[in-house]
């Protein structure tokens, strides 16, 4: 890091010092005045180091050729897998500072950090982000970039204060495909747009009652996993994957993939807040756990010169049990609800096209035609390919990053924000996406209906719960 980089950060952390507030009431002040030293790299630190957390390790540090100086994560044979990996890639990792609680993390290393990825499950991803803003630490955040609609607008207004480069880890934002479909959208190729369809075949709901108690794993420091949300013991169908499914911990299919699939929708078609938001189809789930399966409908409003829009999310498209009774079903086979029956129409209309029903995608309804997107906004067409090649291409007037994590990096050493999917945006489309968990904690049929500039649900208060709920002592965001 070249030392104009080190300057801008200390004027920035200067001026968060005098209104910000230690994050959680944990950490000093002085903290946010530390200068970082010159360096030709970052400094990084990764919270949550398993699953999804690879993919972080191989593009900071194997791609990009920037430092690793500390990792936290309350699994202790994380620490040795991430320790393993090092080794040879011209990082000592008897050097690494390793930690199972992130806040000691920031508390011993905050001033020797520049940039922090997360990686954790949902409910530790608000807490972590607004600790490193509140430091000036620029910060990479997996999708979804918060667990409930409070969160995320805390993690907007913070990212505006402090000015670092934030970025949540929504890689088809950056790619091509979604930002064709804006242009060829924003052209009216397809004319208005009334009604989408967006589908995805994951699963991460359940059945049946909590789980027996079960003695925590050794090398689990259950406290630190369980952070900020209400403390249950240890149980089997949670850690380490299963966690997507449950009230407290997760945000079910929508929260694991509604931030890929929607993306197009709400960018494209300049979606602000819905109305009303209702499940018109549901399966299983319990009142801890989110559905095996389901069918959501969004009603927003008219928008500038674009017409109200409906927008439609079906989930669970392939599941069995895998463990009863307490099984996390992760596949619901054959079951045409949870399928767009337009979908269904146009496989049978054009069966040489490439619309896949049996993974995730979207169906973007206009007046003068269909358009489709896959899961990551890629095989983007009008519907046939031959009306597609019939079409006059759009100019490119947005802009073509590079991949999420350059594009990132490159913010971070530049010290710019205007990274491909900043807070700004990712809080705003994570918001949209989460208000069909609402829907589905309201039930089948019962419309919610949603005062978004006051955050509120106006006909079903108790939902309000869920907006913004409670966090453990030490761990209030």
């Amino acid at each position: 890091m070249n030392t104009g980089l080190n300057r801008r950060l200390f004027l920035k952390r200067t001026a968060l010092a005098a209104g910000a507030v230690s994050a959680a009431n944990l950490f000093p002040v002085p903290n946010l005045l530390a200068a970082r030293g010159p360096s030709d790299k970052l400094n990084c630190a990764l919270i949550g180091c398993g699953g999804r957390a690879m993919t972080h390790l191989n593009e900071i540090v194997a791609r990009a050729g920037q430092n690793l100086v500390a990792i936290a994560d309350p699994e202790e044979k994380r620490h040795a897998e991430v320790q393993r990996w090092l080794k040879g890639k011209e990082q000592d990792p008897a050097k690494l500072r390793i930690f199972t609680d992130y806040r000691k993390l920031f508390d011993e290393t905050g001033k020797q950090i520049d940039t922090i990825f997360i990686a954790s499950p949902n409910h530790h991803h608000a807490l972590p982000s607004l600790i490193a803003m509140q430091m000036g630490i620029n910060v990479f955040c997996e999708k979804p970039v918060c667990h409930d609609i409070a969160e995320g607008r805390r993690m907007r207004a913070m990212a505006l204060q402090s000015k670092v480069a934030t970025q949540m880890g929504n890689q088809g934002h950056a790619e091509e495909g979604y930002r064709r479909l804006c242009e060829y959208i924003w052209a009216g190729a397809i004319g208005k747009v009334t009604e989408t369809h967006s589908w995805t075949n994951r699963c991460n709901g359940g059945v049946g009652p909590r789980p027996p108690v079960q003695p925590v794993p050794t090398g689990l420091h259950w406290e630190e996993w369980i952070g900020p949300s209400p403390y249950r013991d240890f149980h089997s169908d949670l850690h380490p994957h299963s966690w997507h499914g449950w009230f407290d911990f997760g945000n079910g299919s929508i929260g694991n993939m509604g931030c890929h699939v929607l993306d197009g929708v709400y960018w494209a078609l300049k979606i602000e807040h819905p109305t009303s938001i209702e499940v018109e189809y549901i399966r299983g789930g319990s009142k801890e756990r989110y559905p095996t399966g389901s069918r959501i409908r969004w009603d927003c409003p008219a928008r500038g010169d674009m017409p109200p829009v409906k927008v439609y999310w079906y989930e669970g498209l392939n599941a069995t049990t895998t463990e009863a009774p307490y099984g996390n079903l992760r596949m619901a086979r054959g079951d045409a609800r949870n399928l767009p029956p337009l979908l269904l129409e146009l496989r049978k209309q054009y069966p040489e096209e490439e619309l896949d029903g049996g993974d995730s995608g979207t169906l973007y309804v206009g007046e003068k035609g269909v358009i489709y997107t896959a899961t990551y906004g890629d095989k983007m067409h009008i519907v046939p390919w031959a009306k597609m090649r019939e079409t006059p291409e759009p100019p490119r007037t947005l802009p073509r990053p590079k991949n999420i994590f350059t594009d990132f990096i490159e913010a971070c050493r530049a010290g710019r924000n205007d990274t491909a999917v900043s807070f700004d945006y990712g809080t705003r489309l994570t918001e949209f996406a989460v208000l069909g968990n609402l829907a589905q904690q309201a039930g089948e049929g019962k419309k919610v209906e949603w005062d978004g500039p006051n955050m509120n649900v106006t006909n079903m208060p108790e939902l309000n719960r869920w907006v913004k709920p409670e966090y453990r002592p030490g761990w209030r965001v």
